[in-house]
């Protein structure tokens, strides 16, 4: 439905249609909250072209099952209880009880973080851009921040480079960054008991991986970056702070960035990429492996350095079951974003291999980050790409839930005898 409205001549400047592969293409990278573009956003799409592509991301970023309970809730429609249990699946929770009202407390959430945004925004937009402009400008940016979208309206392909010194500005969209992707019910449980002793594991481990990836992120890039006079070198000290924690947030899925990406040293690309790989956390607006599966391995192996049978974290003992689990999504998108590099790399000629690696791994963990290279792929790649950031929004969820049923059903009462292999 995305493509088809984004292909009509009503939905671009010029009067005519970008191409149908162009619109699956945006359609996709919206309902997918990734942000890679083919065309500029704030110049080629008229209002209501631009119109389409936010209510898609809000839809993608939410979830269809919470946007159907929405839908259900204004028309006083009965949830039943097939609904209830996929709503369970899509939120991620271990049972059904209190199903709709997570839901509820996730779209009030939601739309009012969102609005607390667009008021934010709209005392830096309102006085540039006027007052109609300013506030659609204001929303708009709120709900792609808070959906790890990356999609604006600022034109000319820059993102949010001219307000690299803009306090204001950095703080708020790295605030609706960081939250949304937290997940819908670590915010929910922040709200409600408000004493981390008192939260879930999972909620413990969200809160805990995402503050060292930001510290980690905020120094690298400040370290790395500090004198290249494309990037932090031509900035204030002020302006260096703000852009150093701005790209330590953004590739956590969000696609937006302050500081030019085609001019960062290759450390800081690598850095970026494994950023974007790891992505925001389970039941997220925001992509990628996400930060409990990557920290269920890392603490893995270091319980294994120190010689426990067991992975534990917080005084608790993660299950088998989930470390197996954290594993297969891993390596399957490895191996996800290996495939993808190999084919762009036969398809996209004269791009640098770092360049597509970085592509893939943008589409994949839905960040819309990009190295210059987007608005000049083959039909070939765009086809390539869209299906990589449906797989990547869609896939390590599923994959999971998929491992979990398969685990359920073999729990078989025959086992074959147990031998030995070398490894390492």
């Amino acid at each position: 439905m995305g493509g088809i409205l984004l292909s009509l001549p009503i939905a671009s400047n010029n009067g005519h249609s970008v191409g149908f592969i162009n619109a699956i293409f945006t359609a996709t990278s919206a309902v997918c909250v990734t942000g890679l573009v083919v065309v500029d956003t704030g110049t080629y799409w008229t209002v209501f072209g631009q119109t389409v592509i936010i209510l898609l991301i809000q839809i993608g970023g939410l979830g269809f099952m919470t946007m159907a309970t929405f839908f259900a809730i204004i028309f006083g429609k009965k949830i039943t209880l097939r609904e209830r249990l996929v709503m369970q699946e899509a939120l991620n929770q271990f049972n059904i009880s209190g199903i709709v009202r997570l839901t509820q407390y996730v779209l009030i959430t939601t739309f009012t973080i969102e609005g607390v945004g667009a008021l934010l925004l709209s005392f830096k937009f309102i006085p540039m851009y006027g007052i109609s402009k300013g506030i659609g400008l204001s929303i708009f940016h709120a709900i792609s921040a808070f959906c790890n979208a990356g999609f604006d309206l600022i034109g000319g392909f820059r993102s949010l480079t001219p307000f690299a010194d803009d306090l204001l500005i950095n703080v708020v969209i790295c605030f609706l960054i960081i939250t949304g992707g937290l997940g819908f019910t670590v915010i929910v449980e922040i709200l409600q008991k408000r004493n981390f002793k008192k939260f879930s594991l999972h909620a413990k481990l969200v809160l805990y991986i995402t503050g060292i990836l930001l510290l980690l992120g905020f120094v690298a890039v400040f370290i790395l970056e500090y004198n290249n006079p494309d990037t932090l070198g031509k900035l204030t000290f002020k302006g260096k702070l703000l852009s150093a924690m701005f790209h330590s947030v953004t590739p956590r899925t969000a696609g937006f960035n302050t500081l030019p990406t085609d001019k960062l040293t290759t450390a800081t690309i690598f850095i970026t990429m494994v950023f974007m790989l790891i992505g925001g956390s389970s039941g997220s607006t925001a992509g990628g492996v996400k930060t409990t599966t990557a920290g269920v391995i890392v603490w893995t192996i270091i319980s294994i350095i120190k010689g426990k049978d067991d992975t534990e974290v917080f005084n608790r003992r993660i299950p088998r079951d989930i470390i197996n689990r954290s594993l297969a999504v891993v390596g399957i998108a490895m191996l996800l974003v290996i495939f993808v590099t190999m084919i762009l790399s036969i398809t996209e000629k004269g791009h640098s291999f770092i360049e597509i690696f970085f592509e893939a791994t943008s589409a994949f963990g839905t960040v819309g980050l990009s190295l210059g290279i987007t608005p000049k792929l083959t039909w070939i790649g765009k086809i390539v790409l869209s299906l990589t950031m449906f797989a990547g929004r869609v896939g390590p969820l599923t994959i999971a839930l998929a491992l979990a049923r398969q685990q359920q059903k073999n729990k078989g009462l025959i086992k074959y005898p147990e031998e030995r292999v070398i490894v390492g």
